[in-house]
């Protein structure tokens, strides 16, 4: 772990309710081992981020302004030891990215109850531990940028992806409610819906199935890593203070 930094004699002290727009950002990306969550680290980093990665698994590249934790998004102990570590380094967190999920590609039918729990803790408990824990320590600057993870499979209400399509709605809700809770904190939440990208959410899935699902989009193609990073980069910026509870879905649905 990087040491915090140290103060220069006669800099000025951060109080709460400052924002230095000179300092380094600190931001926190859950999922970060591969696919989108490894971009946006690279990504963020790429702008002089300091940047906190974790996942379930060690990390299998390293970078000098990036801290790795092996993490399990659905145990509250290991979200508040990412968070502790975090304050004990920086002392601030200026943006959480809730980019760690999964999903399950299923009719109901033949969905188990054991898959359904999964998605729903990874997906929703996973979320909210982190928006609860960051609002924690970003409340002391009175600052902070929070975007969670949505998908098209919840406006388009996607047959075959019932509790994955429930577990994101709910997440959209959270982003709603605590973008009302955290307002007088300074911190604005929001949300993205990504189209289907080529990651292993979608490994699984057939090409035609792939295929009617982009025709239902006005923008009829597979989304990017850079089209997700383009909203994310427009929700963190401080000039997006105003911005929060709000949601945006790619391709055009």
């Amino acid at each position: 772990m990087n040491p915090s930094p140290e103060k220069k004699a006669g800099e000025k002290m951060e109080h709460p309710g400052d924002y230095n727009e000179n300092r380094t950002p600190v931001t926190l990306i859950t999922g970060t081992s591969r696919g989108i969550g490894r971009f946006l680290a690279r990504h963020y980093l790429g702008m002089g981020h300091k940047v906190i990665g974790c996942s379930r698994k060690p990390g299998d590249w390293s970078h000098d302004s990036y801290d790795h934790h092996i993490a399990d998004v659905t145990k509250e102990k290991d979200v508040k030891t990412v968070l502790k570590a975090i304050r004990n380094s920086y002392g601030r967190l200026d943006n959480l990215i809730n980019n760690a999920g999964i999903a399950a590609m299923n009719h109901m039918l033949l969905t188990p109850t054991a898959v359904v729990e999964r998605v729903l803790n990874t997906n929703v408990l996973g979320t909210f531990l982190f928006c609860r824990e960051s609002a924690r320590l970003m409340k002391k600057h009175n600052y902070g940028r929070i975007v969670n993870f949505s998908t098209v499979a919840v406006p388009l209400k996607l047959e075959g992806e019932a509790i994955y399509a429930a577990s994101k709605a709910a997440v959209v809700t959270l982003t709603h409610v605590a973008a009302r809770e955290l307002a007088q904190l300074g911190i604005t939440v929001n949300a993205v819906g990504p189209t289907p990208i080529q990651t292993d959410l979608i490994a699984g899935v057939g090409p035609d199935k792939i295929e009617a699902l982009l025709k239902r989009q006005a923008l009829p193609r597979l989304g990017t890593f850079e089209d997700v990073a383009n909203v994310i980069d427009f929700f963190l910026r401080k000039e997006s203070g105003f911005i929060t509870g709000q949601v945006i879905t790619l391709g055009g649905v």
